[in-house]
């Protein structure tokens, strides 16, 4: 009988440590394959074209994709679930099959889970007519932050500081700060590439005009209307949908702060023209009139070329 006692308990100490192996190599590769911030689709248009050849777009497609999700952008540990969901939409206008030169313009969007709620909500989206570089089928992208000398990979790398800053802040105030002087310096360094959307106070909607207005300290109200809105408004609409909508009429009230305190600035232009159904979806048939009147004249005041998305939150 003590033999027997002694064996089990043997028995049951290796089954521990066992468990204990499997445990310790399941969660070092679940931190491994896990490490990336970004779930990003790349879609390239080419129906402008009349060149047929697809072969150098196939593979800028597949190459940019895994450029944006397999290189780890942060010392962040993002899990599967956590990654932020991104499309790139990138339509071709021109292409110099001898040079590379490629000509286009990008859309790019991302999207964030509502807390409790099967609903993504528009992050942040932006339309980039300045989507120029040279690329051929053969190229491999590679990411070098001390030596930016390839325009794709800066845009790229840039869009992907930018998309984890913005869903930094909307989870804690300011909380992509790192991230956004990340992308901040990659404007500086790669103004000597001589492609467009890099310059310094040439154009507001440019990648250098929306990057200083969002990271300037006058504008820090719609830095905070990003965590106000997503964190306390949109994130309490499931348990509490009427002290998440007053949260969200708050974080309007700062969208509003911010285009005084900046007046040419387009980021709460860009904010109603990504936000406006849903904007609609939270205020038509909810809230009182009160409410209602506040919500419309704050956005109508930002955007009236949306007048009539505007008049559907009195409803």
């Amino acid at each position: 009988m003590v033999i027997f006692a002694t064996y089990n308990q043997h028995d049951e100490d290796m089954k521990r440590r066992i468990l204990l192996i499997l445990f310790l190599y399941v969660s070092l590769f679940a931190l491994r394959g896990h490490a990336q911030e970004l779930r990003a689709k790349v879609v390239v248009n080419t129906a402008q074209l009349s060149n047929t050849k697809t072969e150098v777009f196939d593979a800028l497609k597949e190459k940019a994709q895994a450029f944006l999700n397999d290189h780890k952008w942060t010392s962040l540990q993002f899990h599967e679930v956590e990654k932020i969901e991104c499309n790139f939409n990138i339509t071709v206008s021109s292409w110099d099959e001898s040079t590379g030169l490629i000509q286009s313009t990008l859309l790019m969007t991302c999207s964030r889970p509502v807390f409790n709620s099967s609903y993504n909500t528009t992050l942040y989206s932006v339309r980039d007519g300045d989507f120029q570089f040279n690329f051929q089928a053969t190229d491999q992208l590679e990411w070098n932050p001390e030596y930016i000398d390839n325009n794709l990979t800066a845009m790229l790398a840039y869009y992907a500081y930018m998309i984890i800053g913005y869903d930094l802040d909307a989870m804690t105030p300011l909380g992509g700060t790192s991230c956004l002087q990340t992308a901040e310096d990659i404007v500086t360094n790669a103004q000597n590439l001589g492609f467009p959307g890099w310059a310094s106070f040439n154009d507001n909607k440019n990648r250098f005009g929306l990057l200083n207005d969002y990271l300037d300290g006058s504008m820090e109200d719609y830095r905070m209307l990003v965590y106000k809105y997503h964190r306390e408004g949109l994130d309490q609409m499931a348990d509490n949908p009427e002290g998440g909508r007053a949260a969200i009429t708050e974080a309007l009230n700062l969208l509003e702060a911010s285009k005084d305190a900046r007046t040419m600035s387009q980021l709460p232009v860009l904010f109603t023209e990504y936000k406006r159904d849903e904007l609609v979806n939270i205020y038509s048939g909810h809230g009182n009139n009160q409410e209602k009147e506040t919500v419309y004249t704050i956005l109508f005041g930002i955007n009236t070329s949306l007048s009539e998305y505007w008049d559907k939150l009195k409803k």
